[in-house]
């Protein structure tokens, strides 16, 4: 069997890390979660090569210098994401099939590169209001932040039709499901 790959991407606040926990948990899936790059500040609970791979914008800046990112983008000004090709062939040499947890773009990006190799799904707010609900009740964000995050899902919400898969998770255990059930197809 050879590998493949599942794209989730949503905007910030749509539900998209809690149902990737849920997948990893599918033994039958072999999903290796794919640790992207980026070049923000680590939040209090997260943890450098586990969450992310924590870098300076400028060892971020040399990296795509160096060619070493499959896909990247500045998702904010000197906010840099994206997956390394070291990371891809780490998973695909245990014979795992890789999960990625993306920002929109880097969603489209990465399903243009690996083609019917690779399932797209985008997870879906129920709606904008919803989204800035669910944002402010994670209280890990300012105000500030909060505004620009809720302005770059409107931007997202647009990308939506560029997905092979769209779930909307207007409840969590049916959005679960609906995931697990188009990824078990699409692995067969």
């Amino acid at each position: 069997m050879s590998q493949k790959l599942i794209i989730i991407s949503a905007p910030s606040g749509a539900g998209k890390t809690t149902i990737i926990k849920h997948l990893l948990q599918h033994p039958e899936f072999k999903f290796e979660f794919s640790i992207s790059a980026c070049s923000r500040a680590k939040r209090e609970n997260e943890v450098n090569g586990k969450d992310y791979y924590f870098l300076t914008s400028e060892d971020f800046k040399q990296r795509i210098s160096n060619n070493e990112f499959i896909e990247w983008e500045e998702v904010y000004k000197d906010h840099f994401y994206g997956t390394l090709k070291i990371e891809i062939d780490r998973i695909f040499l245990k014979g795992n099939n890789v999960l990625f947890d993306v920002d929109v773009q880097g969603g489209v990006n990465l399903k243009q590169i690996f083609g019917a190799k690779a399932l797209s799904i985008f997870i879906m707010p129920p709606s904008v209001t919803e989204l800035e609900k669910r944002l402010r009740l994670r209280h890990t964000d300012s105000e500030e932040n909060i505004l620009k995050r809720v302005g770059k899902a409107k931007e997202e919400l647009l990308f939506f039709n560029k997905f092979d898969k769209v779930v909307v998770n207007d409840n969590l255990a049916n959005a679960i499901k609906e995931t697990e059930n188009v990824i078990s197809e699409f692995l067969k």
